[in-house]
C-alpha cells in the first residue's frame, strides 16, 4: 500500500493505544472489583504499568487507554501516577466505553473499540499507531519494532515471539518467507501436518537473530504497529477483533511484516 514513506521513523509522530482488557474471568477473584490492568504488582504497581512504562522509556508520551469493565480503579491509578509537563505534550488519557446517539452499544472486541475512538485518535497528527495490551509483562523498545516498520515500508507489524510447539497449539501463529513479510495466520493450529508447515524455518534464526535450538513458532504478541491511513481503511468494517479478523485480513491486501522479540 504505502511506498514513498521516509525510512527514518518520526518517533513524535506516534500514538499509543493500550487495550484496557475485557472482564479478567481467568484472574478472578482478582478483577472482582477491578479491570484487569489494575491488578496490583509488586506491591505498589499494577499491570498496565508495565505497557505504559515501555511506551515512556521508547520516548512514547502520547498514550491512550481504552476501558471498560471495572474501571474505577484503574482511572485512580492512572490519575495519581502519570503526569506530565505541559510543555512536553505527553499524556496518559483514558477513553471509557461510553453510548453515544448514533452508537450504544459498548466495546465489542479489540478492533471495535479502536474503531468507535477513531474520532478522538485522528484529531492527532501521527503518522503511527501502536496497539498493545493492558495486561502483559514484558519489556520492549517499541522504537526498534517502530524502525524496522519504516525500513520495511509496511502498513502493519505485528510482534512475534518463538515459542515451542505445544505452546503454539494455543496461540495464533504466523508463517513468514524470508523478508519477515507474513504470508499466512492461523489460530491456535492443532492439526500435526498444519503445524509441520508453520514451524519457523531453521535457517532463518540466524538471519533474524533467533537464539536457541528449540523447533520455533513465532506466535502473535497482540502489539501492532499500523500506518495510520492503513488503519482507518482496516477498520471501515464491522469487524470486531484485531487477530481474529483485521490482522487475517490485512495478510490478504497488505504489507504486513513480523517483528521477532526474545525478551
Amino acid at each position: 500500500m504505502t511506498q514513498g514513506r521516509r525510512m527514518s521513523p518520526n518517533i513524535s509522530n506516534v500514538l499509543s493505544v493500550i487495550m484496557g482488557g475485557g472482564a479478567g474471568t481467568r484472574l478472578f477473584p482478582l478483577t472482582k472489583e477491578r479491570a484487569k490492568p489494575a491488578v496490583p504488582l509488586a506491591g505498589k504497581y499494577r499491570l498496565v504499568d508495565i505497557p505504559i512504562s515501555n511506551c515512556i522509556n521508547s520516548n512514547l508520551k502520547r498514550i491512550y487507554l481504552l476501558t471498560q469493565f471495572n474501571s474505577a480503579s484503574l482511572h485512580r491509578h492512572i490519575s495519581q501516577s502519570y503526569k506530565f509537563d505541559q510543555f512536553s505534550g505527553g499524556f496518559v488519557e483514558i477513553l471509557a466505553a461510553e453510548q453515544t446517539l448514533t452508537d450504544t452499544s459498548w466495546y465489542q472486541g479489540t478492533a471495535d473499540a479502536v474503531r468507535k475512538n477513531l474520532l478522538h485518535f485522528l484529531n492527532h497528527d501521527f503518522e503511527y499507531m501502536v496497539i498493545l495490551s493492558g495486561d502483559q509483562l514484558y519489556r520492549m523498545d517499541f522504537r526498534r519494532i517502530i524502525a524496522q516498520h519504516a525500513e520495511t515500508y509496511a502498513d502493519v507489524t505485528i510482534a512475534t515471539i518463538p515459542v515451542t510447539r505445544n505452546e503454539a497449539q494455543s496461540l495464533g501463529i504466523m508463517e513468514i518467507d524470508d523478508e519477515r513479510r507474513i504470508t499466512r495466520f492461523v489460530e491456535k493450529p492443532k492439526d500435526p501436518a498444519v503445524l509441520d508447515t508453520l514451524k519457523l524455518k531453521r535457517e532463518l534464526y540466524g538471519k533474524f537473530g533467533v537464539e536457541g535450538e528449540d523447533e520455533y513458532y513465532l506466535a502473535s504478541m497482540g502489539i501492532y504497529v499500523f500506518n495510520r491511513e492503513v488503519l482507518v481503511e482496516l477498520l471501515d468494517n464491522t469487524y470486531k477483533d484485531f487477530g481474529r479478523d483485521v490482522i487475517p485480513s490485512a495478510i490478504a491486501k497488505c504489507r504486513v511484516f513480523s517483528y521477532i522479540f526474545q525478551g
